[in-house]
């Protein structure tokens, strides 16, 4: 899998409770993981007031588990965000070795875009995919 190099980093800490019973992270745990780097990556380039108009909900995750990750590892979430559709985005995440760059999960997720006043899905507009 190639990430693209345009694609938003977010750091990710292990935490010991995300360690399972085969000794590696739970796949629970990804989901989680995915939430935070996507809401990282809105934060970090949407302005207050667009933050403020919108909500974003999930509709859909699929998570492609490729390689175990154990808590020695140091791992990243790298996002990027593919054409919307209407209301709905799909949003890329890749679960990466820090050091090497090593894809160990790949999730892509839709999400609806809302008006946090009316909570109804509302368009994407360019200024937001912008």
């Amino acid at each position: 899998m190639i990430v693209p190099s345009f694609a938003f980093v977010h750091p990710i800490t292990i935490a010991q409770e995300d360690i399972d019973a085969l000794d590696h992270v739970n796949n629970v745990v990804y989901v989680r993981w995915v939430q935070q780097v996507a809401g990282a990556h809105w934060r970090s380039v949407a302005p207050s007031h667009v933050v403020d108009a919108c909500v974003w909900v999930v509709a859909r995750h699929e998570i492609d588990y490729l390689k175990p990750i154990l808590a020695s590892h140091s791992v990243e979430g790298r996002t990027w965000v593919l054409p919307p559709e209407g209301p709905r985005s799909y949003r890329c995440v890749a679960i990466c070795r820090s050091n090497t760059g090593e894809v160990m999960a790949f999730a892509k997720t839709t999400w609806y875009l809302l008006d946090s006043q009316t909570m109804r899905p509302k368009r994407i507009e360019p200024h937001i995919i912008e």
